[in-house]
């Protein structure tokens, strides 16, 4: 018995992987599709073959369920996008749960709008601002790609000139002077709420630290996070040559309604 998709449910898009680790995002919208540089398939035989190798001519490919991940790696990029690593660090960092409120300023690509639309959940509520109505546009593309897109609002607009939305549980800055938005970010959130603000350099962390001391936050840390991948072969274990290293520094900090005396 095949072990694809359960009966009740109908995937409407899929990852194809193949031999090279290339993957693809193939959206299931019709009854086939073509591929380029693959050929055509019918949408029923690619739901039906999750986690099976599907030929084609003389190549085969693997059929996957879509993760964030690949979602990541298969999307249009109009703006450098945060890596794996800091996006499992800011939804750990910000305490993100099924059904959170969170506002992100920034929507970039929408990466981190998909991924945290995939951590709230169809009860939470992720609301993006950006400048840029082009950003927006690439950006409400790829989130569309995901499940969880409808827990999304995209909004132009500047986050520097303050925040339509109250007790958010998280605000996540990821704009060139996150310091000069730290005060509407403060009004937004919730007592207890979570911020979080990326900055590619040590200047543009210093001037968000201070704008963050200058009022009731707490727990302020900032990291920068490296990841080594490891090279596993028969013949041993080597770090690989390429390491994921420096992408920015990632600044958090809670908000509180008195400081210390």
């Amino acid at each position: 018995m095949s072990e694809g998709a359960p009966p009740s449910e109908r995937l409407d898009s899929v990852v194809i992987l193949d031999r090279r680790g290339t993957k693809r995002f193939i959206s299931l919208t019709g009854d086939m599709v073509t591929v380029p540089g693959l050929g055509v398939f019918a949408c029923e035989t690619l739901r039906s073959a999750l986690g099976r190798v599907v030929r084609v001519g003389a190549s085969t490919v693997l059929v996957l369920r879509p993760s964030v991940r690949d979602l990541r790696e298969t999307m249009d990029r109009e703006a450098q996008a945060l890596t794996h690593k800091d996006l499992a660090a800011i939804l750990y960092g910000i305490d993100i749960a099924p059904g959170a409120r969170v506002l992100e300023a920034g929507a970039g690509s929408g990466t981190l709008t998909t991924v945290l639309a995939r951590a709230v959940g169809p009860t939470g509520r992720v609301h993006s601002y950006d400048l840029r109505g082009d950003f927006l546009d690439v950006a409400r593309a790829n989130a569309e790609r995901s499940a969880a897109s409808s827990s999304i609002e995209f909004v132009q607009r500047d986050v520097r000139a303050g925040i339509s939305e109250h007790d958010l549980d998280a605000v996540v800055l990821d704009i060139p002077d996150p310091w000069n938005a730290i005060a509407a970010a403060w009004q937004a959130l919730r007592p207890c709420g979570h911020l979080a603000a990326f900055s590619p350099n040590m200047e543009q962390v210093k001037e968000t630290v201070a704008a963050i001391r200058a009022l009731p936050f707490v727990d302020t840390r900032t990291v920068e996070l490296i990841e080594r991948e490891m090279e596993v072969r028969d013949i041993g274990v080597r770090p690989s040559a390429a390491a994921l290293g420096h992408t920015g520094y990632l600044t958090f900090a809670r908000k509180v309604l008195d400081p210390f005396p």
